[in-house]
């Protein structure tokens, strides 16, 4: 064995028999070696004590050196977009558009159902979307004081090829996308008319929104009032109704004169006009079955009838129309969450006094997918059921669903 040392800085060198290995020590500590076949180990080496320029080198022998973008198992180079359907391995997969300059990351690895995050300086994700079915009526117009019944609000349907409101085709299935929040207004009811204070008003309107989603809004119920006032359905009056809404609803019926009244139109039929001793009828409303059962909803207010003109009180219309007063008595109110029409109110026989209109009913959205697809988000506690394979979310209140 040769010993080569060095008392200033503790080095040695070791020429180690048949082994010939150099051996590098400090304070009788092995720092590194070199075998005599050429291996180099270190174990602890001062990066900073290391000074002056290494020889160039060939880099022939280097691996697991990606010489490429594209050559990366988490990257793709492609000439058009991800799909839902392009599965990479693992969250984080890198995927550039070659052709459009796009860059998206995969944020959700779903077989199938992936979504692709765009990062580049265009806009839209690819993510999976998925078919609702929706129901949409507006709160019903309220019923005014010795005058016409209130207009339901506007009707929209696309569930099941049933008829959406003035008989209109069934509407197109909305599409959701994964990840987006819909929020679900609810149309407020319509107030009646208070004897000596304020006038009906309309229904609010109901809608379906969200971001990249185009709208979804059924308009409000009109009043009923001595004049026609336009809705969803139209208000019934004591001249000529108020006109619905194409592909909501119907119009209000009118009347002949003072107290004589006609009543609000519904989402399947006009409101009837005042005929000899009887205020109108409330116009019908629609059914469907999206909730799994046959329900019908936005029927007109009764006109209001007079005691003191011998004018009999009209009917509400089928789906939940108010009934209109008789002999001083107030209209009655549309039925909550169905989107109807409230009754008008009526004179009594002696002519001075005159009940209040009846409140019209507030309007619901309803939502129906399928099971499979159905995410359970939501805010404002809609009522949850299933039908067969498909979820329903009935929303009697304003809030939310996130797909």
């Amino acid at each position: 064995m040769s010993t080569i040392k060095s008392s200033d800085e503790h080095l040695t060198l070791n020429a180690d028999g048949s082994s010939k290995d150099i051996k590098f020590q400090a304070n009788g500590v092995e720092k590194a070696s070199i075998s005599s076949s050429g291996a180099f180990t270190s174990t602890t080496i001062d990066a900073t004590a290391l000074t002056g320029d290494l020889p160039a080198i060939s880099g022939a022998n280097l691996t697991g050196i990606a010489a490429t973008v594209a050559a990366l198992t988490d990257a793709t180079v492609s000439a058009s977009d991800p799909t839902i359907s392009t599965n990479p391995s693992a969250t984080g997969h890198l995927w550039i558009n070659k052709t459009s300059g796009e860059t998206y990351i995969c944020t959700n690895a779903t077989s199938g159902g992936n979504y692709w995050t765009n990062i580049g300086g265009g806009v839209g994700n690819v993510e999976p979307t998925y078919s609702v079915d929706y129901l949409v009526i507006a709160g019903g117009g309220g019923g005014q004081h010795g005058a016409g019944g209130g207009g339901a609000g506007g009707y929209r349907n696309s569930y099941n090829s049933e008829t959406s409101g003035r008989n209109a085709v069934s509407e197109t299935t909305a599409t959701f996308a994964s990840g987006v929040q819909y929020t679900i207004t609810i149309g407020a009811a319509g107030s009646g008319s208070i004897w000596g204070g304020a006038a009906s008003a309309n229904g609010g309107d109901s809608s379906i929104s969200g971001t990249g989603f185009t709208t979804i809004t059924s308009t409000g119920g009109g009043r009923g009032y001595s004049t026609g006032v336009n809705g969803g359905s139209g208000g019934g009056s004591t001249a000529s109704g108020g006109n619905g809404t194409v592909a909501q609803g119907m119009d209000g019926g009118g009347g002949a004169s003072s107290y004589r009244a006609g009543g609000g139109g519904g989402a399947s039929a006009n409101g009837n006009s005042y005929s000899t001793n009887q205020a109108g009828n409330g116009g019908a409303g629609l059914s469907s079955s999206i909730t799994g059962s046959a329900v019908t909803r936005a029927g007109g207010g009764g006109g209001g009838g007079t005691g003191h003109y011998t004018v009999n009180e009209g009917s509400g219309g089928s789906g939940g129309g108010g009934n209109g007063g008789n002999n001083g008595g107030t209209g009655n109110s549309g039925t909550s969450n169905t989107g109807s029409g409230g009754g008008g109110g009526s004179l009594n026989s002696a002519g001075n006094a005159v009940g209040s209109g009846g409140n019209g009913g507030s309007g619901v959205v309803i939502l129906r997918m399928a099971t499979s697809t159905y995410t359970s988000t939501t805010t404002g506690s809609p009522t949850v059921s299933t039908d067969g394979s498909d979820t329903i979310l009935v929303f009697t209140g304003s809030g939310s669903y996130t797909a």
